[in-house]
């Protein structure tokens, strides 16, 4: 059988640091940066974007935060905002030396997310 994309993005200590990047990342964006200060335990969201990118993708996590929609619920986030945080998971990627074909599936996986985050 062949890899899951869990297995590909180097199971969970490998994307434990993937998203503390990814948040980093969010946390300088100009666009919605406000929006994280606003974030109460950093840590937290740190470990449900983890959670969330293990289960997502085919590890054996439990994701414990909230489900898209309601995290996402009066932000009205538009179309640059959900672009401008697909690019920073980019970054994140490419920091953590992760090849083409995982960043292109990474992509694909939240763009899916798009109507439970855009204007919502």
């Amino acid at each position: 059988m062949p890899a899951t994309l869990y297995e590909r993005l180097g199971g969970e200590e490998r994307i434990d640091r993937f998203a503390r990047d990814l948040v980093a990342n969010h946390y300088c964006n100009p666009l919605f940066k406000t929006r994280f200060e606003a974030i109460k335990d950093r840590a937290v969201f740190e470990r449900h974007v983890k959670e969330f990118i293990c289960m997502g993708t085919g590890g054996p996590q439990t994701y414990t935060g909230k489900d898209v929609l309601s995290a996402h619920k009066h932000m009205n986030i538009n179309e640059q905002e959900l672009v401008s945080a697909i690019d920073d998971m980019v970054a994140a990627m490419t920091k953590n030396n992760y090849g083409q074909t995982e960043i292109n599936e990474m992509v694909a996986l939240l763009y899916s997310l798009k109507g439970d985050v855009l204007h919502v």
